[in-house]
């Protein structure tokens, strides 16, 4: 299927809808609600903020083809993988005031995509993964930014809802095919119908992409062997 699934999408329109409508809900917030748990096991929503603002180290980094210097900090901040990192975003910024991260994170990411958009869709860029054409990367961005949205409680309006979630569906589609998953996702009526090594089922588009970000509620029926391997955008 590859990238057929994602070509009439315009990735930088839909990574800068999607920061606009954290950047409004953050900007919005009053003490309390920083302070509210998030769907992010043990993060607050000012911990996601914290998260977002940390991340354009990497974004940052790739852009400006540098890792090695990236790494050479985590190395000596004893950060050795992704969850660390992640954690490490957050400490580092508990002592800062909401206000500074919040500027911090406003300004990071307006160069992120104020770059990736002028380097163009097809342009490649440096990522850990290795080069990775830019677009593909903005949608990998805007699904994560979509993601944290929910897990924050950002509200999406009704004229809103059947268009984000086409896109992330979609973009949770040509993942799983990228990276080769054998899981087949197939669109129907409502959901999508998902298959794997003789297991079926069928998920709403909304659970669908909950799973995929490993955002799926433990009560949920779909069973563990179809929910593992539907996980690809977390």
């Amino acid at each position: 299927m590859g990238q057929t699934t994602l070509r009439d999408l315009n990735p930088f329109d839909i990574l800068d809808t999607e920061f606009a409508r954290l950047d409004t809900y953050f900007a919005g917030l009053g003490d309390a609600a920083w302070n509210r748990p998030s769907r992010c096991e043990g993060w607050t929503v000012r911990d996601v903020l914290a998260h977002l603002a940390g991340e354009e180290l990497y974004n940052r980094a790739c852009l400006d083809d540098d890792l090695d210097r990236l790494f050479a900090l985590l190395d000596r901040e004893g950060i050795k993988d992704l969850g660390t990192f992640n954690d490490w975003c957050v400490d580092a910024r508990r002592k800062r005031t909401v206000g500074y991260v919040l500027d911090e994170w406003r300004e990071g990411n307006a160069d992120t995509r104020r770059r990736m958009r002028a380097r163009g869709a097809d342009a490649m860029l440096t990522t850990m993964a290795g080069p990775y054409p830019v677009g593909l990367q903005a949608f990998h961005y805007a699904s994560e930014y979509a993601t944290h949205g929910d897990d924050v409680g950002v509200p999406i309006g009704p004229d809103e809802e059947e268009a984000r979630a086409d896109w992330r569906a979609r973009v949770a589609v040509f993942v799983l095919d990228e990276q080769g998953s054998a899981l087949v996702a197939s669109p129907i009526s409502g959901g999508y119908r998902i298959e794997a090594d003789g297991m079926t089922a069928e998920l709403s588009t909304a659970d669908f992409i909950a799973a995929s970000t490993r955002r799926l509620p433990a009560d949920h029926p779909l069973g563990d062997g179809l929910r593992r391997a539907l996980v690809c955008l977390a």
